[in-house]
């Protein structure tokens, strides 16, 4: 095969290569995805994405002459991305990376006079198709939300305010561990109690989403005072708060990827809730220790 496209530049030549390497990934990433869905539906769907990919890194190809392989490093880390986070927001994220691209390609009419069609049709194609998916997780976001808000605001609130009552982070890791399990516990009967009284034929399994994101909120939370010494409460106090920022941070931007919803004005009012609570139970425990006169 020719080793130049016909009637193209250098530098446009090296960015259809660029191209064709990403269409030829994206076929391999889809096309994992679609072997290890056990959903017809969503399946098909995977399945005609990847095809669609297959296609256009031909299109490239016919430009370039050339055979281009996937990023191996890529394909393996969006199919790990898809088992821990769920097929839809790997499939968004991905979106928002070809839209990026999407002023180069435009760049590209000037030479090429179908490349600006070809990625509108893409994009407009695999957005269609990316909404018809139905993946089961994303159904529970709600309870996710719901496990995960509660932990962080009472969770924080109580570990804030038992740093500086009891200042010894072996207590408070033991405190946060027996308030943090009791209230998982307590969390998820509530919402399957809730669920079936909304006669939620689902009701376990959104228990079970909201203990799960509760009790893994618990656990990054109490893990810095159980990484630090005990009388280096402040610091871990501070990490526990770093971490609490990033649970946040991560869980709206994945909600904002995967649902397609604005970031800024969740993660914002998420953020303003918990840290309030922080302040005040911070407030509350170094009044305790003084007032009531108790000293560990």
């Amino acid at each position: 095969m020719a080793d130049k496209a016909p009637g193209v530049s250098r530098r446009t030549r090296r960015l259809l290569l660029d191209y064709q390497r990403g269409e030829t990934t994206d076929y391999r990433i889809y096309r994992r995805m679609s072997e290890r869905e056990r959903r017809k539906q969503n399946q098909a769907i995977l399945y005609r994405i990847s095809e669609d990919e297959r296609e256009h890194a031909g299109i490239w190809k016919s430009y370039t002459g050339r055979e281009v392989g996937a990023d191996r490093w890529k394909v393996c880390w969006y199919g790990l991305m898809s088992l821990l986070l769920g097929y839809t927001f790997v499939i968004k994220l991905m979106e928002r990376n070809e839209h990026a691209t999407g002023a180069a390609y435009r760049a590209l009419a000037l030479e090429i006079p179908e490349a600006e069609t070809i990625v509108k049709r893409e994009q407009a194609h695999e957005a269609e198709l990316a909404d018809m998916l139905d993946e089961e997780r994303l159904d529970y976001i709600g309870a996710m939300v719901l496990g995960l808000n509660d932990a962080l605001v009472e969770l924080t609130g109580a570990l804030a305010g038992l740093t500086f009552a009891l200042g010894d982070n072996r207590l408070v890791a033991l405190a946060g561990i027996i308030i943090g399990v009791s209230a998982t516990l307590s969390m998820a009967a509530s919402n399957y109690l809730a669920e079936r009284a909304d006669e939620n034929e689902n009701a376990i399994k959104s228990s079970l989403y909201t203990g799960a994101a509760y009790l893994a909120t618990v656990f990054f939370l109490v893990l810095p005072y159980l990484l630090f010494p005990a009388g280096m409460y402040l610091r871990a106090f501070a990490v526990m708060l770093v971490v609490a920022l990033l649970i946040i941070m991560f869980f709206n931007y994945y909600v904002s990827v995967a649902k397609s919803l604005p970031f800024f004005g969740r993660f914002t009012e998420m953020t303003g809730v918990s840290f309030s609570v922080i302040a005040v139970s911070f407030l509350i425990g170094l009044a305790a220790k003084r007032f009531l006169g108790i000293a560990v």
